[in-house]
């Protein structure tokens, strides 16, 4: 009885995570606002009432998509903290991490950069500030850079937004298949970063 329990969940779980992919992949395809709870039936091939068994609604899916991609880009900053011998290197581990998050999962990231704004409250505000808080220790890398000397003395939050703009662009046509890795592509970006920042 107890390993038909169990059995039933991970069913369950598997089935969460199939509407979860399945809704993430239409999110990129239509826009969140396009798509239907319909829609995401006819893909999976179910009724659109036996959809709300599994999820309350299509937001949820967009919260679990955006939180968890925010998440992931917290969890690759630790390679950025380890970083210690300089202000230019901590930026291109900086690079590094957030196109390694971001080309894990391309329809995710899209996702993730274009169908925010459909977030609701409070999950709008929460999520705002876990960017702002991101976006924050990109700026911190490039004020105390300039500090020391290393690099040139710029508008720090433009020149945060630059980088990320540009590293950001990557999920529309990073190919896993293709010849760069998602390290050699960090490390390229940022060297074309560094060329225009250091002294």
């Amino acid at each position: 009885m107890l390993t038909f329990g169990l059995m039933e969940i991970a069913v369950k779980k598997n089935r969460k995570q199939q509407i979860e992919e399945k809704a993430t992949a239409l999110f990129q395809e239509k826009g969140y606002a396009a798509t239907s709870m319909r829609d995401l039936a006819n893909v999976l091939g179910i009724e659109a009432a036996s959809l709300y068994s599994h999820i309350k609604s299509k937001e949820e899916i967009l919260q679990k998509v955006c939180f968890r991609m925010a998440d992931e880009f917290f969890a690759a900053w630790q390679a950025v903290e380890m970083e210690n011998s300089s202000y230019a290197a901590k930026l291109e581990k900086a690079a590094i991490a957030h196109v390694k998050v971001i080309t894990l999962d391309t329809n995710a990231s899209a996702v993730f950069f274009n169908e925010w704004r459909h977030l609701s409250e409070p999950f709008l505000s929460d999520f705002l500030n876990m960017r702002n808080d991101y976006e924050g220790r990109f700026i911190d890398i490039i004020e105390k850079g300039m500090e020391a000397g290393e690099f040139k003395t710029v508008d720090s939050k433009f020149m945060m937004l630059t980088i990320l703009s540009s590293l950001n662009w990557t999920h529309n046509w990073y190919k896993p298949e293709g010849s760069l890795s998602s390290q050699e592509i960090g490390k390229r970006l940022a060297n074309m970063i560094l060329n225009g920042l250091n002294k």
